[in-house]
């Protein structure tokens, strides 16, 4: 039995709006035994470290991740071989655990095989929720075939009217919808992700048009709720964010032209919205020589031109804003850069719960990941600073993080 104690830290539990000073906080094996504010007694066979100035709290969750991106020329990407996208995907983990994330959410393209080798530990990695391949409309935002792309017989539509690549399936009609999520839950999905709107990397949908009809949708969130799931929806146009919400889809992704009527229904649905602005100032920054097609980047701006504001406008509402970074390829090293990004118009302490608690809360996983209390596990940071004083902190790629802990086991061990 593995026992560690982080002695004197001031903990940040996930949500409280102050820390708890001067706290012992006891792992045993690969879960969270005790936090108390008295000093505690333990076995000489105990690991203790002194936390004396620093901040503890818990592993960081990204909750809008792409484990196989491995590159921004998407149709190039998915005929890539199977075992070069696996071993960009275990260097791309690794580097998350780096900068102190613990926990991913992949949404287009994690699966089961992945899972399974991080649970079985053949890969060092964190957490992994995965959805499977994204399902997507002919033409919609997971549909990188250009317009001028003729289909032939090597990849005509089949008789289930589906059109497939690693990260994306192609579904129109209800029935396909039907078997296509189906599908994806036979293989251990636990959650849903549709595109609902157009998007700015793909190449012939425009950016404001909303995608799927209402029964499509209604499909995917009955298959998915009737077996204790949901559905995470690509959006970005105001009307394509109220019409899924309204439709049962709990999780929003981007929604980065939202207004403060649809935020209010967001809102008052209990829905998530996960932000991903990283995505957005690394291809501005990057795009042109990591290839971003030029016609891409009028989309692009009129997302970043948006986005700030629609922070704003959720932030105001109350809306459950979740944590995301959707890079992809070389620029997956900027992911601690949405720390600084969000800082820009949103307090600390909203940022902190956005990674920590609040996507527990979309995982599911509330009171065991993203917190720190008794019965969690335990994958823990300490923090040279205070993240709810100076949020820049995070936002070093894990410079300022001398202990990562991840399931009881050190990743990370400076102190």
């Amino acid at each position: 039995m593995a026992k560690t104690l982080f002695r004197h830290a001031n903990v940040f539990d996930g949500w409280s709006s102050t820390l708890l000073n001067d706290c012992d906080v006891l792992v045993v094996d690969d879960s969270i035994q005790e936090v108390s504010a008295s000093p505690l007694t333990v076995s000489g066979d105990t690991d203790v470290i002194d936390c004396t100035g620093r901040v503890l709290m818990p592993g960081l969750i990204d909750a809008h991740v792409h484990v196989y991106g491995a590159g921004l020329d998407i149709a190039r990407l998915v005929k890539r071989p199977g075992t070069y996208l696996a071993h960009h995907a275990a260097n791309f983990l690794r580097g998350c655990l780096d900068r102190g994330f613990t926990t991913l959410r992949d949404v287009g393209g994690g699966d089961v095989g992945l899972a399974t080798a991080l649970q079985e530990g053949l890969l060092k990695g964190p957490r992994l929720f995965y959805g499977g391949r994204v399902i997507s409309q002919t033409g919609g935002h997971g549909d990188m075939r250009p317009g001028d792309h003729d289909l032939n017989a090597a990849d005509a539509m089949c008789g289930c009217a589906c059109h497939m690549d690693a990260l994306a399936v192609i579904v129109d009609g209800v029935d396909a919808m039907r078997k296509a999520v189906r599908e994806e839950l036979r293989r251990g999905a636990s959650h849903i992700k549709i595109m609902a709107s157009g998007g700015v990397v793909s190449p012939t949908d425009p950016l404001e048009y909303c995608q799927y009809a209402d029964d499509e949708v209604r499909a995917a969130v009955d298959e998915a709720v009737r077996v204790g799931k949901y559905v995470a929806a690509h959006c970005h146009p105001t009307a394509a964010i109220r019409r899924c919400v309204e439709l049962g889809v709990r999780s929003i992704e981007h929604a980065t032209m939202i207004d403060e009527a649809t935020a209010a229904l967001v809102a008052e649905r209990g829905a998530f919205v996960v932000p991903t602005m990283a995505v957005q100032y690394a291809l501005h920054e990057r795009g042109k020589r990591l290839g971003f097609p030029e016609a891409n980047f009028a989309k692009l701006e009129r997302v970043i031109a948006a986005a700030m504001t629609g922070l704003q406008i959720m932030h105001r509402a109350g809306v459950k804003m979740g944590f995301g970074t959707d890079l992809m390829g070389s620029m997956n090293e900027l992911q601690s850069s949405e720390f600084a990004l969000r800082a820009q118009v949103l307090p600390a302490l909203e940022i902190l719960r956005s990674a920590c608690a609040v996507n527990a809360q979309l995982l599911n996983q509330e009171g065991r990941l993203g917190c720190i209390r008794a019965g969690a596990h335990a994958d823990l940071l300490v923090v040279d600073g205070n993240p709810l004083a100076d949020i820049s902190v995070l936002a070093q790629g894990g410079e300022r993080l001398p202990v990562i802990m991840h399931a009881g086991r050190f990743h990370k061990r400076a102190l």
